[in-house]
């Protein structure tokens, strides 16, 4: 998942690593960065536990309470953009995921403890769902008495329809790992079928609904990681009675504890309470406050004044996917009493450096630039000593097989760049003075990286043009295959605690097209035979080991892409907020328990 389109098992047959849990709970907010450091590879180790798949009682409903939880009033959100899509097939970002837990709902949902720990259940569907003939066939039942918010009930007949609107040619923003799953892999699942609005079904051999609850899953392929992908927002029911299909990113019928009252694009959006949602049938959420206020055009910096100050409406504030400010961290860090509002835990994500493969072609010169990079102060500028880590590999800590010690561009020793290293390479290859577009976001804090890198790169002896883009179609201008550019920064995590969701969707060369995750356009055979056959791997530890060689080959012998820094999540709320914790699912705050003190 792109950290800006936040994409996020075991099935029932194995466990899996999970990634992203707490690093500190609410009020356990360290006040040493310095030590914070020092401790990534114990913490994140730590973060590495077995995901659960639950059965029935498990995803049976209400949700535990929360302690000290009280209901009423309204909970404000500060938002600095507007959410970028509100279909729920469109949704592909870490604010989207936080929006959907509040009014969207799917088959499966994560549930989750004080401790991290995550488990599997069923969230419109009875359980995690049932598999069969190897894991090539999954089963669903849906729990009785759903209904979405405008009081039509959910039947298999809306799943159906949720499914196959995938395929539908507006949907171009969404995950595709169901439809590839069901129909091919690449593009190819759009040449099998168009969707749904000229009338024709997937045939049953692909999804079969032989009744109002149930719903089969049949694949070529055995998928054990079925359960956790469909917790993935993306794959939120859409009631067929209600899809307006084009128009549905404006105004979505919602099947989960809130709803949408009033939306201002660019400006606000207010949720209420959606009275047709049954607790009973929802084992993750709460409907404690009345509703959510979410105003939009307030940065890190605002967001963080704001509520470090925690004066009048603010003590009602918290944020969805804010981080405290490198501007304010000081401040906070410095007020024990403002620490004990705040959340830090790390990310799943990994920023890189893509090389365009197209244009920049000699390995040495992609290698040159790699050892150069000032990984530390670029992080530093992303939220200070607060905001991440230099990274050593395209796998972030949080990934399953992730390799502690596999460090071939001595990241430990020189984590802000070896210009000497850097610099005989460039002379080997006679590359001084050579010419290359270093793309960046119009945002500060890409501003202020954009500025570190091309220093460093130039002091080896290149000469960087550096082109600033709008930020806001950031990944649809970098996501094009004839882009223009020579360098481009992205961030990537796992879309569930696995390297099948990191290799894939952004090193697989027959993925490359306009708008796919392959920034670099890597196309290398070997590269794309061992993905293909890592995937039909079903046992998760020799999957686990085959990605870690997989990374180490991608990074030896083809580097297309600079791994830099390994991102951290540091939030504030204002005082009167209850029950905050990190979320080891969102890695932001986990928004389904939020209650007002008084």
């Amino acid at each position: 998942m792109s950290i800006f389109r936040n994409r996020t098992t075991t099935a029932a047959l194995v466990a899996v690593a999970a990634g992203a849990l707490t690093l500190t709970a609410c009020g356990g907010g360290s006040d040493n960065a310095a030590q914070d450091n020092s401790k990534k590879k114990e913490d994140a180790k730590a973060q590495s536990k077995p995901v659960q798949i639950g059965d029935a009682k498990a995803s049976t409903g209400p949700a535990p309470e929360v302690p000290g939880a009280k209901a009423g009033g309204t909970a404000n959100v500060y938002q600095e953009a507007d959410f970028s899509h509100l279909d729920p097939g469109q949704i592909y970002v870490s604010d989207g995921k936080l929006l959907s837990r509040l009014i969207f709902r799917g088959l499966t949902q994560y549930s989750e403890d004080d401790q991290g720990n995550l488990t599997v259940v069923g969230d419109l569907a009875t359980d995690a769902g049932k598999a069969s003939d190897g894991g090539k066939t999954w089963t669903y039942t849906l729990k009785s008495g759903l209904k979405d918010a405008n009081g039509n009930p959910i039947n298999s007949a809306d799943i159906r329809h949720t499914v196959e609107r995938l395929y539908a040619s507006y949907i171009t923003d969404g995950p595709t790992y169901l439809q590839q799953w069901l129909s091919g892999a690449g593009t190819t699942y759009r040449k099998a079928y168009a969707g749904p609005d000229k009338g024709k079904h997937l045939p049953d051999s692909v999804l079969e609904t032989p009744d109002d609850k149930t719903i089969v899953f049949h694949f070529k392929d055995a998928q054990p990681d079925l359960p956790q992908m469909l917790t993935m927002p993306g794959y939120s029911v859409v009631p067929e009675e209600t899809d307006t299909k084009e128009k549905y990113d404006n105004a979505p019928v919602a099947a989960g504890p809130y709803k949408i009252a009033d939306f201002k694009p660019g400006k606000s959006m207010k949720l209420v309470k959606n009275d047709q949602w049954d607790p009973k049938s929802d084992s993750v959420r709460h409907q404690y406050v009345d509703g959510f206020n979410i105003e939009m055009n307030h940065d890190d910096e605002d967001q963080t004044k704001t509520l470090l100050a925690d004066q009048g409406d603010a003590k009602n504030t918290m944020m969805f996917t804010g981080q405290v400010a490198t501007t304010q961290l000081q401040k906070v860090v410095s007020d024990k009493a403002a620490m004990k509002r705040t959340i830090q835990g790390y990310a799943p994500y990994v920023w890189q450096l893509n090389f365009n493969l197209d244009r920049v072609k000699d390995k040495k010169l992609r290698d040159a630039i790699t050892l150069a990079l000032p990984a530390t102060s670029v992080f530093k500028a992303d939220g200070g000593a607060y905001g991440g880590e230099a990274a050593n590999s395209l796998m972030s800590p949080t990934t399953p097989g992730y390799d502690e010690k596999y460090d071939p561009f001595n990241r430990a020793k020189k984590p802000n760049g070896d210009i000497a290293a850097a610099k005989k390479l460039i002379e080997e290859g006679g590359f001084k003075g050579k010419k290359l577009v270093y793309a960046y976001g119009n945002t500060p804090v890409r501003q202020q990286q954009a500025v570190l890198i091309a220093d460093a790169l130039e002091k080896i002896g290149l000469d960087i043009q550096k082109k600033e883009i709008d930020s806001a179609t950031w990944y649809e201008q970098v996501g094009k295959v004839k882009n223009g550019y020579d360098l481009y920064m992205t961030g990537w995590g796992q879309d569930w605690p696995s390297a099948s969701t990191v290799f894939p969707p952004v090193y697989d060369g027959t993925q490359i097209q306009d708008g796919s995750s392959n920034y670099s356009h890597i196309n290398d055979p070997h590269v794309n035979s061992e993905i293909a056959r890592i995937v039909k791997i079903t046992d998760i530890a020799e999957a686990t080991k085959a990605w870690d060689a997989l990374n180490k080959y991608i990074t030896e012998k083809v580097n297309p892409a600079a791994p830099i820094y390994y991102t951290k999540v540091f939030q504030i709320f204002g005082s009167n907020i209850g029950g905050i914790r990190y979320s080891s699912d969102s890695s932001y705050v986990d928004v389904t328990r939020i209650f007002l003190k008084k």
